[in-house]
Formats: structure tokens, C-alpha cells, sequence
């Protein structure tokens, strides 16, 4: 099947990189969001996200011609909806932009388009969502249009290496849509392309992200017991990880981004009575900010009035996106605790936020500070000095909640170091 024009909906973390990669691939792409602070900085060449190489890859997208933006859809060969799927109160999918961006697809749908789903959505979700209301256009799904669901599998950071060397798993309503979506993506990815029905290609994401969340949750419950037990954890699952057939990951303040945070509710939702272990991990995850407060809260006695640096706001290491993220949580949870919290996010200095200060350098954000609390292992926090830090800050402690430091170097330049899940530290040993 050929493809001339492409019409991608929804123009974020996703949307963005894909449309740009189709257009600087040869094809017409009409790029539509309905966020008009977005359509008109994308129309000047602003970008309102960072991720490395995507300001060189949309303004060459541009200027090729192929990439236009626009507010609303228009006319084209294949539709896709790559819109955000959070969630609302009780944990509950929100589909509201889903529904929407079918419902616009509709006065341009016509006979032998191809509509792909990439929003990360709940089981069923294109053939008992998206399908019935594309029908209304009176066009049937997977006879007179195809209709396919293919997940975004990219990590923040490398979208756009990944989007292009990933499996890309290809779920059509029918073999024909299936095989539509391959002729598809086939424009510019180089990795595998697996077709199967639009459900299990729904399935594979939201376990994909599952299986990280559960395994984080287990990383978080071991860091707990060691801090009862007087055990380093971080030393633990080193030497643990020695066996060939064990793998365990790293403690933190929590589990943040629109995945893996998201995704597990959605399999909740759907079938609440068979997944227990599900929304049991999602609940240690969930709580972690919590922990990360009452960790301070034992180091310094108590947290009124006490001014803390809060190092990174992002969910992961070296990017901007502070979706759901447990650091800016855990800020959150301080203030509220009575602590005076000053926050510096490297990769987003213009953030701010109505009972945080978010200072714009490294150096306001450290002066007056009691202590100082890595919540995000950017490249530029965890290279930094102790020696140096010293010299900028009254704070003469440190709580790093994700490894990103070397206890004995903060040690030697004069900073008490606690670590979480590092009960040794805790005990005095």
C-alpha cells in the first residue's frame, strides 16, 4: 500500500518525532495538535520539548516542505492518533482525547485509509473504542478502511534512534490493516515489524511497562528491608546480580513518565480481580515519594523550617519531562511537611511551580541549604565536585535517593552522606 499524505494527531513526546521522521522520509505530513500555543511555536520553528537531535530533525522537516502544522486534520491516506491516555481520579484511562481525535478524523475518512492507534491505551481499546466511531462516517472498520494499532516503544532521550531501529509491533482489527501498518512504518524503520491483532499489540506495551513497574517495586521493597535490617542495598543487589540468571533492578523515589507509572492502572482497570501483584507493585511505587520524605525527615529530626535543595524535578536522568515524576512529588510532599524546598532542574530552568522556588542555577538553588537531595541522576548533578559544592553551600549533608554519588568522596570534602536503602549508613556501621 502506498502512502502520499499522513495526517499524525497529536503532536507530543511521540507525535512530534514520528510525523518529522515520515516528512524527512519524502512524505506530505500534516502535523495537527489542538494546543494552539504548540501549532504556533512548531509554525516559527519552536519547539515546546527537548530530546536530543528532535529542534535539527523537525526544522529540517520543515524546511523540506513535507512538514506542515495545522489545528485541525485534513485529507490524507493513513490517520494516526497519538494523543495522551491519562489517567483521572481512582486511576481510572482517560480516552477523552482518543475519542476526540477519531471524532475529527471522521469528515475527512474515506474509502482505503489506514488509521493507526499509538496512544498507549487499555485492552480493547481500538476495537471497541476507536472502530465504532470511525463506523459513524459510514465507512465499515477493516473492510472499507483499515484500522491498526502499534505502540510507541521508545525511551525518553533515545526517541529518535529507537523509533527508527525498534521492533515495532503492528496489531491490526483484521490481516489486511495489519499488513497496511507494515507498508507503513516500513518508510523508515529498520527493525523488525511484527503483525499481529490490535489487542495483543495493546497487551504487549502495557506488559512491557508492567514487568519494569513490578520490578522496580521489588528493587524499592528490598531497599526497605534493608534499611531495617542494617544492610546496604545497593551492595546487595550488586552481589546479587552475580548469579547469570538473576537480574535486579535499582531502588529510587519512585517510578515517574507517562508509562510506566500509567500503564499498569490501565490492566487494573480493565480486570481489577486478576491483578493484585499489579496494583500492589504500583502502590510501593506510588508510596516511594512518601518514603523519600520520611527518610529526611529521620536524618534531620525534623523538616519545619528547614531549607532543602531538591536536585532534579524530571522523572529519569537527562531529560525534561516531569510527567508524573516522583521527584517533583517528593518536593511537593516537603513543602507540605513545613520544609522550605528549593528546587533546580537542569533541563528545564524555566519551570515553576506555585509552592516550590525553582531556582534557574545550580548555585542559588544550593546557598542557603541544609541539605542537599539528589532525586534525579542527571549527568550534571552526579559530576559534580564535593569539594567544590563546599564551597557554595552551607549544607553539610547529602541524601542521595538514586546512587548516583560516591559516599566517600562526599565524606572526605566534609558532607554526612545517607543513601537510600543504604541501612548500614543508617545504623552507624
Amino acid at each position: 500500500m502506498k502512502f502520499n499524505t499522513i495526517c499524525v494527531l497529536g503532536l507530543g513526546y511521540i507525535g512530534l518525532p514520528t510525523a518529522s521522521t515520515f516528512a524527512t522520509s519524502g512524505i506530505k505530513v500534516i502535523g495537527v495538535d489542538i494546543n494552539k500555543q504548540i501549532v504556533a511555536g512548531l509554525q516559527n520553528g519552536h519547539l515546546h520539548l527537548y530530546e536530543p537531535g528532535l529542534r535539527t530533525l523537525v526544522q529540517a522537516a520543515l524546511r523540506s516542505g513535507n512538514l506542515t502544522i495545522n489545528s485541525q486534520p485534513e485529507a490524507a491516506d493513513a490517520f494516526i492518533i497519538a494523543v495522551p491516555t491519562p489517567f483521572k481520579e481512582q486511576k481510572k484511562a482517560d480516552l477523552s482525547f482518543v475519542e476526540s481525535a477519531a471524532q475529527s478524523i471522521l469528515p475527512h475518512l474515506r474509502k482505503g485509509n489506514l488509521v493507526v492507534l499509538e496512544s498507549t491505551s487499555p485492552p480493547r481499546t481500538t476495537v471497541d473504542l476507536v472502530a465504532p466511531i470511525l463506523d459513524r462516517s459510514g465507512l465499515k472498520a477493516g473492510q472499507d478502511f483499515l484500522l491498526a494499532y502499534s505502540p510507541e516503544r521508545v525511551l525518553p532521550g533515545q526517541i529518535l534512534r529507537e523509533l527508527i531501529e525498534n521492533t515495532r509491533v503492528i496489531g491490526g482489527i483484521n490481516a489486511a490493516s495489519a499488513e497496511a501498518g507494515r507498508d507503513l512504518y516500513t518508510t523508515f524503520v529498520r527493525g523488525e515489524i511484527i503483525l499481529t491483532d490490535a489487542t495483543t499489540a495493546e497487551m504487549v506495551k502495557l506488559m512491557e511497562n508492567t514487568s519494569r513497574d513490578v520490578n522496580i517495586a521489588l528493587a524499592n521493597e528490598f531497599s526497605h528491608l534493608a534499611e531495617k535490617y542494617g544492610v546496604d542495598v545497593w551492595e546487595a543487589i550488586r552481589l546479587a546480580n552475580r548469579h547469570p540468571r538473576v537480574k535486579i533492578l535499582n531502588p529510587g523515589p519512585g517510578v515517574g513518565g507517562h508509562c510506566i507509572s500509567v500503564d499498569p492502572w490501565f490492566l487494573v482497570e480493565a480486570s481489577p480481580e486478576i491483578t493484585p501483584l499489579i496494583r500492589t507493585a504500583r502502590e510501593i511505587n506510588d508510596n516511594q515519594p512518601q518514603h523519600v520524605v520520611d527518610f529526611c525527615r529521620q536524618k534531620l529530626g525534623t523538616l519545619k523550617g528547614k531549607t532543602i535543595s531538591a536536585l532534579g524535578l524530571a522523572y529519569k536522568a537527562d531529560v525534561d519531562d516531569l510527567r508524573e515524576s516522583p521527584a517533583l512529588m517528593v518536593g511537593e510532599l516537603l513543602n507540605k511537611a513545613g520544609a522550605k524546598v528549593v528546587a533546580y532542574e537542569p533541563f528545564k530552568i524555566d519551570f515553576s511551580h506555585p509552592d516550590l522556588k525553582v531556582e534557574k542555577n545550580f548555585r542559588d538553588a544550593i546557598t542557603e541549604s541544609k541539605v542537599l537531595l539528589l532525586l534525579v541522576a542527571h549527568t550534571e548533578l552526579r559530576n559534580l565536585v564535593p569539594s567544590e559544592v563546599a564551597q557554595l553551600t552551607a549544607a553539610r549533608m547529602v541524601i542521595d535517593t538514586v546512587g548516583g554519588w560516591e559516599k566517600e568522596k562526599w565524606e572526605a570534602a566534609g558532607f554526612q552522606y545517607f543513601r537510600l536503602g543504604d541501612g548500614k549508613s543508617m545504623q552507624g556501621k
